[in-house]
């Protein structure tokens, strides 16, 4: 069963990513209107049609840029229905050799992004109805193994986000859930552990599938979920 989109306009941050790529198309197939926003710029094999908006040099820490972008998608599609917070990012270290700057990075780009871009989103997303909050938390705010302790807290700073902002707006008519991947099959991941078997990590592409679901109207039972997607990890 493929969950219908059609005509929903959704926000997808990190949306140059490998994850943010799969979950564009794959919500441009359901039918949707995506803006995918991002740190970088935007690529030139990316440009914007009537459905598909990259906007590219969007610095989801800083509430003024988050706004324009905002603003921008609007202006684009005249509203917006939902926000898949993607952006973020990873990083291995002992907390014994580790550095406080490691901490305030993964603040930064796991926790900051969603709040931030969750903020200036929101009153869009309220204005329109059955609106959609998706954010990409992390397997390891469950249980965190060796070396990444500054990554997980910040992605359990992301569920527990998730979780009070559901609570916030249960009655707004509006859905917020967050997604927790192990493995991501991604180049970068492949490259770090070759000897892994690949086969039983996570496709963004299935993710991907999950997110839509959560966006679509069959998703409107489910609110405060932190959903596990290990594959077989």
């Amino acid at each position: 069963m493929t969950f219908s989109l059609q005509g929903r306009a959704v926000i997808v941050t990190g949306g140059f990513g490998v994850l943010g790529s799969a979950l564009s198309t794959t919500l441009l197939k359901r039918g949707a209107r995506v803006a995918a926003l991002d740190l970088s710029a935007a690529p030139d094999s990316l440009a914007p049609t009537v459905d598909y908006l990259p906007l590219g040099n969007v610095n989801l820490t800083d509430s003024a840029s988050a706004e324009r972008a905002m603003t921008q998608v609007v202006e684009a599609f005249g509203h917006i229905d939902a926000l898949v917070n993607v952006a973020g990012g990873f990083a291995w270290e002992t907390f014994e050799e580790s550095d406080l700057a490691t901490w305030d990075r993964m603040y930064q780009m796991n926790v900051r992004t969603a709040i931030t871009g969750t903020q200036a989103a929101l009153p869009h997303i309220l204005r329109a109805g059955k609106g959609r909050v998706v954010n990409v938390s992390a397997l390891a705010a469950l249980k965190a193994g060796l070396g990444v302790s500054a990554y997980a807290a910040s992605k359990a700073g992301v569920a527990r986000f998730t979780e009070s902002l559901a609570e916030e707006l249960k009655h707004r008519d509006v859905t917020v859930n967050a997604v927790l991947p192990s493995i991501i099959d991604t180049p970068g991941n492949r490259a770090d552990m070759p000897n892994e078997d690949f086969s039983r990590w996570v496709s963004p592409e299935a993710l991907s599938a999950v997110i839509a679901f959560l966006l679509s109207d069959e998703g409107q039972v489910i609110t405060g979920a932190c959903l596990p997607v290990s594959g077989q990890v």
